[in-house]
Formats: C-alpha cells, structure tokens, sequence
C-alpha cells in the first residue's frame, strides 16, 4: 500500500465519523492502522479482549477498546513520511503561572506535612491552529519523534487525540513482562554535559522502588538494569528497565491495576496523590496520563523439535502479546483548537518556579508541530 493510499483511507474514515487509530511503536519503520468498521462504543474492565486499548487516568472510568475482530488492519512500512508544505512552529501562550505555582506550592506542602512523597500536578494549556488536519499532525510527530511512540486515535463518542509518549507502561509476551521507570526532566542541549540533581536521582528511585514493590506479587525473577539518560525530543530524562515474569495465575488485569498509574504520572502513595490530583488540579484529564496500546494480540511462531527433520518436526506456538504506552506528551483537538497536556513530580526539594518552566518546555515539545 502507497503512502497516498493509505492515508487516503483514513481521511475517509475520518470523515464518516468511524473510529480509528493509526500508530507505530518508537524506533521503528512500521506504521499500524486500525479502521472500526461501525460506530459501536466499545469498552473493557476486565482487559481480557483482543485489541486496541485506550485507557484513562482514573479507571474507575471508561477504558475504550477497539476490538480486533470488528477492525480492518493496514500497514505501512516507511521510515519518513513526506508532507505537501513547509510549516513553521509558532509561539504558545502559557497561562496560569500563578495557579500553577499555587498548586505546586500546596503539593509541596503535603509532602513536608508527611501526607505524600511525591506528587504529578499538570495543567491544560490551549492552542489555536492554522491547520487542525490530524493527519498531517501526526505526519509531523513521526517525523519528529523517533523516539517515541506516535499516534493519532479518534472515536466519535469520545473525541480525537495525538501524541507521541516516550514512556512504555509495560510490555508482556507470553509471561515475560518488561516495564520501565522514568522520571526527570531537563531540556536537551547539544554537545553539552548532562548532569542530574540530588532531586531528580530521588524522584527516579522512587518510580524504581515502586514499580519493583507493585509487581512482586505477581511475577518473579525480577531484573533492574542500571539508570540511563534518555532523549525524548528536546528533552531528556531517566530511564531504567524492569525484567520480570508473569506467575501462572496472576491476570493482565491484576498487573495493570498494580502498574497504573505510576509514580511518574501520579505519584507515592498512589491512591493519596491520585485523590489529592482528583481534589486540586480544577480540571479533568481524561485520558492524559492513561495508556494506550495493542491487547492481547496473538502472535505464532514456529518450533522444531528435531533440527535434523525440520519440515515434520515442527509446530506452531501460539502466545499473546500487549504493549501499553503511557498517554505523556499528548493534545486533544476540538475543532480549530488543540488542548495540549503537561505535568511534572514534585517532591519536598521542588521548587514552584522552576516546576512552572518545566511545564513550558514540556509544551514546546509537543506544540513544535503545531502552525
């Protein structure tokens, strides 16, 4: 299938008002497309369908799904898409800094009481656009996000959203379960020595330790690699990797609920800071800071028993995979105006100011694709 055609498909799609998502999966050439052949509304508890997940913050929403078996599939592979214009990045204005360090200030605050040791506050920023094609937007964050998982998802119940997440929520194949701790941020600077705080360092233990803590019960042989500086556009944080596998009679939906959401997103304790989030931020993210991703699929690989007879010694192994990405550096878009999402941890050390430009640089990684 051409480029042209394909992203042909989807604007009709589009425009008969029918779900869809279209994504690809950070460092790689393959782009996905699934096309909901009705208009149903869809959704999951219990995570034990095959498809396409799209989850909220608070699951004590609705998590959509789009099933599997009622979407058609296509693939494109290519490594660059082409765009018909030159576009420049302009300015966005950011509101709301004396509301935003007033809610860092009181976050702040809670954890000095000893009520938290870490919080997520976030804000919604607003952004009028000159082109609100979502297609070409998502041309654009491919292009730009190497690094990242890109997508562009849309239900006409539920709206239309664009991102490109650095952050892998977990990924399981067969029982093999892989998760990742990220957190710090600083603005990436070329040829420049990368150095991190006292803060940062903490604020990466504590996702670490929490992550290891939650999926104890559930899974075994459990691996942390060493921390890494990684780059996500112009920013940079720190990751660290989790190896673990799933036990015989622990559920997907058991390991979800134990993961989200993390430290990085909601922060420790989980369910004080989520109800201190749900108290303070004024404001509802929705699916900002959920996940999203593939469910459940089934994937079939070929086994020989006897190397010396392979064509009768063979069989097929059938296991499902799933792959969930945490909904970071993401935009609504309602008509002409694209809502733009962005947060960050606080911990006793924060200070309110720098915590406000933080989020600045945050929504210039996303809005660079904007016009």
């Amino acid at each position: 299938m051409t480029q042209d055609s394909f992203f042909e498909t989807l604007e009709q799609q589009y425009k008969n008002q029918l779900p869809f998502v279209v994504y690809s999966r950070a460092i790689n050439s393959v782009i996905k497309c699934w096309l909901q052949n009705d208009a149903a509304l869809h959704t999951t508890s219990d995570f034990s369908e095959n498809g396409f997940v799209f989850a909220p913050f608070d699951l004590n929403n609705k998590s959509i799904l789009l099933p599997e078996r009622d979407c058609e599939h296509l693939t494109l592979e290519i490594s660059n898409l082409g765009l018909d214009e030159d576009f420049k990045t302009t300015s966005t204005e950011n509101k709301g800094e004396a509301e935003h360090i007033k809610l860092v200030t009181k976050g702040v605050d809670t954890i000095k009481n000893g009520d938290l040791e870490k919080v997520v506050l976030s804000r919604k920023v607003e952004k009028d656009l000159e082109n609100a094609n979502p297609f070409t937007i998502f041309k654009r964050l491919f292009n730009t996000y190497k690094n990242a998982m890109v997508y562009c998802w849309y239900h006409p119940k539920v709206g239309l959203w664009l991102g490109a997440t650095p952050e892998l929520l977990f990924k399981v194949e067969g029982k093999q379960l892989t998760t990742i701790s990220l957190a710090g941020t600083q603005p990436y600077e070329a040829d420049a020595e990368v150095t991190w705080t006292s803060k940062e360092y903490k604020e990466q233990q504590i996702v670490t330790d929490y992550i290891t803590k939650q999926i104890e019960p559930y899974t075994s042989t459990i691996n942390i690699s060493e921390v890494e500086t990684v780059r996500a556009g112009n920013l940079l944080h720190l990751k660290t990797y989790i190896h673990s596998r799933i036990k015989r009679e622990s559920s997907l939906k058991s390991v979800i609920k134990a993961l989200h959401p993390t430290p990085a997103v909601c922060g420790f304790p989980k369910e004080t800071s989520k109800q201190f989030i749900l108290k303070n931020e004024n404001y509802n993210r929705e699916f900002y800071t959920g996940f999203l991703g593939e469910l459940n699929l089934k994937t079939s690989k070929t086994r020989n028993t006897n190397r010396r007879n392979v064509e009768n010694n063979a069989y097929a192994v059938v296991r499902t995979h799933s792959n969930f990405y945490v909904n970071l550096r993401c935009m609504q878009l309602k008509g002409h105006r694209a809502m733009i999402y962005v947060g960050g941890g606080i911990t006793k050390d924060s200070i309110p100011q720098k915590e406000w430009e933080e989020t600045v640089n945050k929504t210039k990684t996303i809005a660079n694709v904007l016009s």
